[in-house]
Formats: structure tokens, sequence, C-alpha cells
């Protein structure tokens, strides 16, 4: 019954890519079955056999070890003050660590010599593209702003198809540096396995809603792999700044580590303040209609996601809660939907715990989209209008990359 109640919420996501189409005669069947093929390995080894649940749990409990570290730093700043749970210190500081650590892997080397040869090997198996297949397992682990930098040089060469499909994979994927701070929030293994899954679910929406054979397109634009890199943040600011691997200084250890450790804190105080400003208007938002209707905002957008949300396979019982879970994140962000989440997740059943939180591993919202369009902007304002022009087509793109993640592990509860 889950596979079938899986087939059909994927007949869904696909009708829905078709109708919203560019393309629609040349629709790459062959990649989309190949990278579905993919995602069912994965989740089922990963999820149903006793090997991947212990890789599973064995990134989960890492993870965690990390987050015990980082609480030295934090204690240590302010005082091992006694508490049970504050969500700025035990969520959102521990990403500054983070942070560090993959500043540290970037400057060895490590992380570019992951993402160059993982988006060899995705090309090599899928022939999507080396831009799309280098991109996709890049935006994985870096995130956004900081992925547009790596091929800053190449977005000005960038076909409209190209485009798409790496603005979809941005916003469909989520930043390494945050990991952490989603496994306090839910299940670690959920997380690992949406972030495998993501990797493929934003190529495969591209298939259908941004179609385009790689081959045919503008061969400037293909990305050069040896010399991309992770830069931080905080040096892409300057206009004058050059981000190219070939041409930039090699700067001191120390001074990389630092630059790391601040973007990490700037992260910190982003996300906080988001976090302050979106709860505190869903909690206006939910006051207030419930002294109008009796009833709440969450509530409402719960009953307007609910047919979503059992189309795609959660049951029938649990469709408005998660309905409600899946419209905050894409209003607000992942964050404050997981806060949501929390509230009601032992009351749901495991399926529908597992499709929520797998969902809610990507930056799939409207604030991310802002964000996206003003990254290719600030790079190139041609590129900018493009990207601010299919919007909407970009949003859905990436929420249907989430619903496919979802749906992907429903078939295997």
């Amino acid at each position: 019954m889950d596979i079938i109640r899986g087939i059909i919420g994927l007949a869904f996501i696909f009708g829905l890519g078709y109708l919203i189409s560019f393309d629609r005669k040349n629709v790459r069947y062959k990649p989309m079955a190949i990278m579905i093929g993919l995602q069912l390995v994965i989740t089922f080894v990963s999820l149903n056999t006793a090997f991947g649940i212990k890789i599973l749990g064995a990134i989960s409990d890492f993870f965690s070890w990390l987050l015990k570290q980082a609480e030295g730093g934090t204690n240590f700043v302010f005082g091992g003050i006694q508490m049970e749970f504050v969500f700025f210190f035990h969520v959102l500081m521990p990403i500054v660590f983070v942070s560090a650590l993959l500043g540290i892997l970037n400057y060895i080397k490590v992380l570019p010599f992951i993402i160059k040869w993982t988006g060899k090997l995705i090309n090599k198996i899928t022939g999507m593209g080396d831009l799309e297949s280098y991109f996709a397992p890049s935006t994985a682990i870096l995130g956004q702003p900081e992925v547009f930098i790596t091929i800053k040089e190449q977005i000005s060469k960038m076909k409209p198809q190209q485009l798409y499909t790496i603005c979809a994979s941005a916003m469909s994927a989520v930043a390494a540096a945050t990991l952490g701070a989603y496994m306090t929030m839910v299940p670690g293994q959920y997380v690992v396995v949406a972030v495998f899954l993501n990797i493929f679910s934003a190529l495969i929406i591209s298939c259908v809603v941004n179609p385009y054979d790689p081959k045919t397109i503008n061969e400037d634009a293909s990305v050069n792999m040896e010399g991309a890199e992770w830069v931080s943040a905080e040096r892409e600011v300057s206009a004058t700044s050059e981000v190219s691997a070939g041409s930039e200084e090699r700067e001191p250890f120390f001074q990389m580590l630092g630059t790391y450790i601040l973007d990490g804190f700037k992260l910190v105080i982003i996300v906080s303040a988001m976090l302050i400003g979106f709860m505190a208007l869903v909690t206006l938002l939910n006051n207030s209609f419930e002294i109008m209707f009796n009833i709440t905002f969450t509530e409402i957008m719960g009953w307007i996601f609910a047919p979503i949300a059992f189309v795609l396979g959660v049951p029938w019982d649990e469709v408005v809660k998660v309905g409600s879970i899946m419209a905050t994140k894409l209003v607000t962000n992942e964050f404050v939907a997981m806060g949501e989440l929390a509230k009601v997740a032992e009351t749901l059943s495991p399926k529908a715990n597992a499709m929520i939180s797998t969902y809610l591993i990507s930056f799939a919202n409207f604030g991310t989209l802002g964000i996206v369009s003003g990254s290719i902007k600030s790079i190139d304002e041609k590129q900018g209008k493009m990207v601010a022009k299919y919007s909407v087509k970009l949003l859905v793109g990436a929420t249907m990359a989430s619903m496919l993640t979802a749906t992907i592990v429903g078939m295997f509860y």
C-alpha cells in the first residue's frame, strides 16, 4: 500500500511539473528514471538494511559528538550557565564551530576534492552536465550564497535553462554548517537521508520543469571544477575581491580560520533574527485568527495543504498537522517549521514523522528565494533579472523537490 501511495505521489509531482514545464515536448525521462532509481536504492539501504541503519546512526552520532565539543566554547564564553535547553545556545551556537571545521576542510583541499569527484560521478551516471553535476553536491555542502561564488565566472555566461537548474538546486539543499542544528530538532537519520536525496531531487524536477540537453548548451558556461573553491561570504561582499582560485593569493591559515568563525557567528545572528521575527508573526496571526474566527492561522494553512500531504502519502488522520508544518516552512523557514514539528512529533506516526522531517531539510521558502535572486544579481545584474522573472516557478520547483524527497522516503514506511 505504501508503494502504491508513493507512486500516486510521484505521479502528482511529475504531473504538476509537466503543467508548469518550460518545454513539455522534451522532458528528459531517461535521466529522471536513473536518478529516481538511485534515490530508491539510497533510501532502501539507508532505512531498511542493517548496514544502512548502522551507517546513518554512526553519522548522526558523529554530529552529536561534534555538538558536544561545541559546548566547550559556548560554556567558556557564557560562564557555564546552567540551563535545560536554550535554542540559541544548544542549536545555533554550534554552527560557529562547524563553520570553522568546514573552513579547515576547505583549506586543506578535502571539500574541493569531494565535490569535484562526486560531481564527476553524478555526471557519468546521469548525464546531467558538468556544471549541474558539480553544483548539486556543492550546494549540499556549502549552502548559499557561498556556493554561487564557486562558479562566479560562469554565471554571466549561463543560458536561462542552466541558471534555473542551479538556483533550484541551491534552494533544494541545506548547508553542512547547519546539519548539526537540524539534528537537535529532528532525528539525525532523516537529516542525512534528505541531504543525499536532495542532491538528485532538484535535478529530477528540472528534467520535467526545465528540460534541456546539456550538450547543446553553450560550452563557455561549463564550470571549471579544477579551479572551483569555496570561499567565505564575507570576502565576496567586497566588489573588488577576486574569487578565482587560480588568481587569489592563498591567505594565512589563522586568518582563514578567523574569517570562517566570524561567518559562522554572523549566520547564527541572522538565523536568530529571522526566527524571532517569524515566530512573533506566526504567534500574532495565530492569536488574531483564534480571537476572530476561533481557529488558528496554522490550522487554516494545514487544511489548505492537507490534500497535498495526503496525495504524497501521509496517513489521512495526520494530513492537517503535516500540511500545517509544510505551509509554515514555505512562508517562514525550516527552523520555524521544525519548531512546530517538535510540538506534535510525538502524536505523529513513524511514516508521517519521516516524511515531514525529510521534507523540511531544504531551503525552499520565500526568504531563500530573495537570497538566491539577490546573490545572482550581485554577481551579474542581467542574470539576476532573469532569476527574478521566473521566481515563482523556481519556488514551486524547489518545493516539488522537497515533496519528491518526502514521497520517496514515505514509500519505505
